[in-house]
């Protein structure tokens, strides 16, 4: 068994509270070398209450680590479970005390970093692995820190063991302590906080921080002894390797609050109401463990479903609770410190997480099959390489052999006929020899006569050769006067084509300043044309409401002229001048009408209707 063991971190004041409490003392007075912290209620009362480590506020992040952390560390190296957790009130250090990188001051390190250094300084990468997921509990919903759209996730429970579960969350591999950084980084961006009156930078949901170590336990050679008859041999058995599965949480739960003096409201206010609901779940838990109670209300709340293992269950755990000096957040002080008095008497019966690994010996026993194969094979090549070797010298020795007597056969032969060669010219050199003698009078004779004819040959051919490099000569001047007229000729051709391609571009700039003036004087013509149009549409129009004018005044000079016949008996003169007033306008205004269809056709029918309404009239 172990039990949860828990350390208390008193915060320095902070500027508010140097202000607020100047004229008031600590409420709380530290003794770290007895491990007891006093908690006063005023001057001369206080209540004592011992920890496992007290640091005070001087302590460093170092010394925090070595008290609180390393000794979980080692046990998850050696196999076991392990719990880092930090509690208390809002703004009193949880997350310095857990999560600085340090990038800045190497000293300010928190925790996490610290707790992965020495995970990557106990582990061999090249069989062992270190896999982290990082996620937190936000208003009773579990989210992924590394992938922000896993938002979701269900928590899975093993029947038979108990053990908790997250399927679907991301599990990233450490190889180094950069990466890892960066995966913090990560991690920080995407969790929630907000701004109260007690803490500028609060946490609004609890972060885990989850560091799954797989270590492998090589196995041992055992030797058996046999014997079979006067023979005794070995028989070796290979025990499959041991790998050992540990799990360090580290939790950084968001801070206790009260409303009245946090100022939280709107979404925020339902952030704090989540965050203590989730607490006073744990506080109930380990309430129910400490007395020794047989139910323990896990379900109540995720977060103590998450920490199941943490509290009465097989993990080594440790606790950091933080407060703070003030005297004005006394209460909030008692009741971290009697969280922490509580969680001191919670057991966990810790269990070594070990099994073998079938799968990594068969892997290992392939291995050692493809090797022995290879090495067989390599073998059997080397086998039938020497074989071939050993052919190939015979082979070498033979045709070797064939060669040399061959050469011999040929030496021996050339020999014999180079002797005989050699007496056939001794022979021709004797017979030359007599022939010499025999004619030696003849060839004086005629000696004269040649030395004359070989003279004459040779000046004949020195004059021959004079002529020839004479012509020669000749043919070479000749062809470079015409080499010379051709390049002089292509010159003037390259200075006219020049001259002829600027012509060109004058040409072509030409043309296209006659292109633009048609263009102008088109789109010019065009404006006049529709000017004209509209100078002719309104001068119908006009002629068209003059005639109009003029009908309805012969109209009304009928009408006076019929008024005034009506008063006279004169009806033979009325006839006559009606007649007279129908042939002047209705031929007209017929004129009018045709001349106004023939020049617009359809597009004025209103006007052409009345044309002929006047007409009828």
């Amino acid at each position: 068994p172990g039990r949860v063991r828990v350390a208390v971190r008193l915060r320095t004041r902070n500027a508010e509270e140097m202000v607020a409490d100047a004229d008031f003392g600590d409420c709380v007075e530290l003794l770290p070398e007895l491990k007891r912290l006093k908690l006063r209620k005023n001057n001369w009362d206080a209540e004592t209450y011992e920890f496992d480590e007290v640091l005070t506020e001087f302590a460093s992040q170092k010394r925090v680590y070595q008290a609180v952390a390393k000794p979980v560390v080692e046990s998850v190296l050696d196999g076991y479970n392990g719990t880092v957790m930090a509690y208390g009130q809002t703004g009193t250090g949880k997350t310095y005390t857990l999560g600085p990188l340090g990038e800045e001051d190497p000293a300010t390190r928190g925790i996490m970093v610290r707790a992965m250094e020495d995970i990557l300084a106990g582990v061999s990468l090249d069989t062992d692995s270190v896999t982290v997921s990082y996620l937190q509990l936000y208003m009773e919903t579990i989210q992924d820190l590394l992938d922000p759209t896993n938002d979701n996730i269900s928590i899975a429970e093993d029947p038979k063991t108990g053990d908790v579960s997250l399927p679907g969350v991301t599990l990233v591999e450490i190889r180094d302590q950069h990466s890892f950084v960066e995966l913090l980084k990560l991690g920080e961006a995407h969790r929630f906080a907000a701004n109260t009156k007690l803490n500028t930078e609060s946490s609004r949901s609890h972060a885990f921080l989850m560091v799954h170590v797989k270590r492998s336990v090589e196995g041992r050679d055992v030797a058996h002894s046999g014997e079979n008859g006067n023979n005794s041999h070995m028989v070796k058995t290979l025990k499959p390797p041991i790998v050992r599965k540990a799990k360090l949480v580290v939790v950084d739960l968001a801070g206790s609050e009260r409303i009245d003096k946090s100022g939280s409201e709107g979404h925020t206010l339902e952030e704090a109401k989540s965050i203590n609901l989730s607490l006073s779940a744990l506080g109930k838990c380990i309430n129910s463990l400490a007395e020794g109670s047989a139910y323990v209300p896990v379900r109540d709340s995720k977060l103590t479903r998450l920490l199941r293992d943490s509290f009465g269950g097989t993990a080594r755990t440790s606790l950091v609770i933080t407060i703070g000096p003030s005297p004005r957040h006394r209460g909030e002080t008692a009741s971290t410190i009697l969280f922490g008095q509580r969680a001191m008497k919670v057991e966990n019966m810790l269990k070594l997480k070990e099994e073998f690994d079938y799968k990594s010996l068969a892997r290992r026993l392939d291995i050692q099959l493809d090797k022995l194969i290879a090495e067989h094979e390599r073998q059997q090549k080397a086998f039938e390489n020497e074989i071939e070797r050993i052919t190939i010298e015979a082979q070498n020795q033979i045709s070797e052999t064939e060669r040399n007597y061959a050469d011999a056969l040929e030496k021996e032969r050339l020999k014999y006929q180079k002797d005989y060669m050699e007496s056939i010219k001794k022979l021709e050199e004797r017979w030359k020899i007599n022939q010499q003698k025999q004619g030696s009078d003849r060839i004086m004779v005629r000696s004269e006569d040649d030395c004359s004819d070989v003279a004459s040959n040779a000046k004949d051919s020195m004059a021959s050769i004079v002529g020839e490099l004479t012509e020669v000569k000749k043919l070479l001047l000749k062809e470079t006067q015409l080499r010379k007229a051709a390049e002089e000729e292509v010159n003037n051709l390259k200075i006219q084509v020049a001259q002829w391609k600027r012509s060109e571009a004058s040409g072509n700039t030409e043309i296209f300043k006659l292109r633009q003036m048609l263009e102008d004087e088109a789109h010019q013509k065009k404006k006049l044309e529709e000017e004209i149009a509209l100078l002719q549409s309104q001068l119908l129009q006009i002629s068209f409401e003059a005639d109009e004018v003029r009908c309805i005044q012969n109209f009304f000079a009928c009408c006076g002229l019929v008024l005034s016949l009506l008063f006279f008996p004169l009806f033979p003169l009325f006839f006559s001048c009606v007649s007279i007033l129908f042939k002047i306008s209705v031929p007209h205004a017929t004129g009018l009408l045709l001349h106004n269809v023939g020049s617009r056709g359809v597009q004025n029918p209103i006007r052409s209707t009345q044309s002929v309404r006047s007409v009828k009239i």
